[in-house]
């Protein structure tokens, strides 16, 4: 039965089943989609996050729902054509949170400015007739009107061409709110702690609810690790000894102010002085700048965004703008971590890593999957539970995801920053209707309410200070200071909700502005 979005509730569950179909460890895009795809077809779901829902790599992506365009100029047209053809599902499917959006190509020759034009036809051909719009040459005067801010010093004009942009971290908790509703157990804050075996094979997990402090050990037919960047712990668990699955790779971006860019067409720079790919997108209202590829050697919940990452990106900017944001200008700053398949040789670089998904079953039928991206998880999410029934004797059912609508889903299209929520977009404004003091901001320059924190709490499983302002609404994101002017008033409403005292309040506060200083600064 379908199950209220609340955690106590998937908690007080924990003790009505023996067994699970499955257990799946991680609670980012490919677990969520995981959990949706085994619930929608019928087997006993649970779901553990050890944090929140896409605190780590899920919730810090460049918010594109896209084929790759650098993966097509990687000759990986597999790859690219999948994506597109997932993106038009997602779109479907999640028609709240996936818009269509405009990229702009700025060319400084007639070769370069041919080379993409035949590139992106190539990927409008693969797109077929789920084409997000046709690409075209521009002029440089069409350029100039798209980029207001744009260099046009030796500019030869540009190539438009149309990908989606998403809210990932929004997706991410209406994809735990449609697998609740299709009879998953999901909880946040819960890490598992060890794997349980009977004759060499997994059988169940035991974990600890970081909330509650209480340990549970669960069994289950199958064990799926989705734990992302943090994939060789598990792995570990079941093989100590085993060699490294993934090879982190640090992305960083930027906030600005919208002003910038001016405009709604966002900006692509193929080729950077590293020969990497680096966006400018308008995103709520901001300007959003990103990422960098840099490979670490350790994986972390908060990743911190390096000072060179931060002075790439300006130096970056300043060849494309006629007066580009500096240091001073900076908003927020964000880091997070890809898993990427480590590489065979030790050479240093990302490049040669495979940004494709990865699935293995280990001997102890323990089912792993790492890396892909956002627009595909969908697919990859099929083709793990397609290896999770096989590893654990289930009885076969197809996969149904193709056609189920994401919470939230509505192609109604308001004009108000409430949209995003989508079908719940009224229950919010009832709450405003039913008590005018939730509609109050909570601070003036940005348009979050009360309501949508007193939302947060109650139906969408937020548990503390920065799961609002981090992951429900993006404030933290956009805008670091904003972000701690506005956390008193959100650990005030949480702690009545939650029932919660003055410590609580307190510590959460605490914890929170050292967590944004990081944002503020973004420098290691």
């Amino acid at each position: 039965m379908p199950l209220d979005f609340k955690r106590e509730l998937h908690v007080s569950r924990l003790k009505h089943v023996d067994v699970w179909d499955i257990i799946i460890i991680g609670g980012g895009a490919t677990g969520l989609g995981v959990a949706l795809d085994a619930a929608s077809r019928g087997y006993s779901t649970l779901l553990l996050e050890q944090s929140d829902f896409a605190k780590a790599t899920s919730g810090r992506s460049t918010k594109l729902v896209h084929g790759g365009v650098r993966y097509l100029a990687q000759g990986n047209i597999k790859l690219v054509y999948t994506a597109l053809h997932e993106r038009e599902i997602l779109f479907r499917n999640a028609a709240h949170l996936i818009k269509r959006q405009s990229f702009i190509i700025p060319c400084f020759n007639l070769l370069t400015r041919l080379k993409y034009f035949i590139g992106l036809k190539i990927y409008d051909l693969l797109a077929g007739s789920f084409s997000f719009g046709r690409s075209k040459v521009l002029n440089v005067k069409q350029v100039k009107q798209l980029l207001p801010g744009i260099n046009y010093k030796n500019l030869k004009g540009g190539i438009e061409y149309f990908d989606g942009q998403f809210d990932d971290a929004r997706l991410a908790v209406n994809l735990a709110q449609t697998c609740s509703e299709h009879g998953a157990t999901v909880i946040n804050y819960c890490r598992v702690t060890g794997l349980l075996k009977v004759n060499n094979k997994i059988c169940g997990v035991s974990f600890l609810d970081n909330e509650s402090k209480q340990h549970y050990e669960l069994n289950a037919k199958v064990v799926v690790n989705a734990t992302g960047v943090f994939v060789d712990d598990i792995l570990k668990m079941d093989k100590p000894e085993r060699k490294p699955l993934v090879k982190p790779s640090q992305g960083t971006h930027i906030v600005f102010p919208n002003s910038f860019l001016n405009g709604s067409s966002a900006l692509m720079i193929p080729k950077t002085s590293d020969g990497r790919v680096l966006f400018a997108i308008p995103w709520y209202g901001h300007l959003l700048v990103g990422t960098t590829d840099t490979p670490l050697n350790n994986s972390s919940l908060e990743p911190k965004a390096l000072k060179k990452e931060i002075h790439f990106i300006i130096e970056t900017l300043e060849k494309y703008w006629i007066n580009a944001p500096g240091e001073k200008d900076i908003l927020s700053v964000f880091a997070g971590l890809r898993p990427l398949a480590a590489p065979q040789k030790n050479t240093g670089s990302t490049k040669e890593i495979s940004r494709d998904h990865k699935l293995l079953v280990s001997a102890s039928g323990l089912v792993t999957i790492t890396g892909g991206k956002w627009t595909t998880y969908r697919k990859m999410a099929e083709e793990t539970m397609d290896a999770a029934i096989k590893a654990g004797n289930l009885k076969p059912v197809i996969c149904l995801t193709k056609n189920i609508k994401i919470h939230g889903c509505s192609n109604t299209e308001s004009k108000n920053h409430l949209s995003i929520y989508g079908s719940d977009e009224e229950n919010i404004k009832q709450l405003i209707k039913e008590n005018p003091f939730f509609g109050n901001k909570l601070i003036d320059k940005l348009p979050y309410t009360v309501a949508e924190v007193i939302w947060a709490v109650r139906n969408e499983m937020a548990r503390t200070i920065e799961d609002v302002l981090a992951r429900r609404i993006r404030i933290l994101f956009l805008d670091a200071k904003a972000a701690i002017e506005a956390a008193p008033e959100v650990a005030e409403i949480m702690a009545e909700e939650l029932n919660y005292n003055e410590d609580w309040k307190t510590s959460q506060l605490n914890d929170f502005r050292i967590l944004a200083e990081g944002y503020l600064a973004g420098v290691d």
